[in-house]
């Protein structure tokens, strides 16, 4: 895999870019659960509930923050990027929330789940798709 001078390798990229804002997944949960606790009357975690939680966001904020590596790798097409990229994030987020058991075992909430996430993420590329190519443009347009 030829890459451009001053450019890490993937993997390389991957790990810094998730050591670096890994973190924020246990802040999120952290911020979660304190208003869980102040807005339900009966809300409480076993240690282990916490531990969990902690770990598997920390987790998913690594992997999350990582996974655009995919898209830096020159001689993947697109389509191979955008395969790799939903496929890391939905295995990352399906184990997450089934493993925190915010989301049941069973094949139709999985489903539900599937359909959920593959629509959103759907969304989401293509809303920075078309940003990115009405900037491209507009670049284009001032450069001629």
């Amino acid at each position: 895999m030829k890459k451009a001078p001053g450019v890490r390798h993937p993997l390389k990229a991957f790990l810094f870019r998730g050591l670096l804002f890994g973190g924020s997944g246990p802040m999120i949960v952290g911020i979660i659960y304190l208003i869980l606790d102040l807005t339900l009357e009966e809300f409480s975690l076993s240690g282990t509930d916490v531990f969990t939680a902690i770990l598997s966001t920390y987790l998913l904020a690594f992997v999350h923050a990582g996974a655009n590596v995919f898209y830096q790798i020159e001689s993947w097409s697109l389509g191979r990027s955008v395969l790799y990229h939903f496929t890391l994030l939905y295995a990352s987020y399906a184990l997450c929330y089934v493993v925190n058991d915010w989301l049941p075992f069973d094949p139709l909430s999985l489903g539900i789940f599937t359909a959920v996430f593959a629509a959103i993420y759907a969304v989401i590329w293509l809303c920075i798709s078309v940003s990115i190519r009405l900037t491209v443009r507009r670049l284009n347009r001032k450069l001629k």
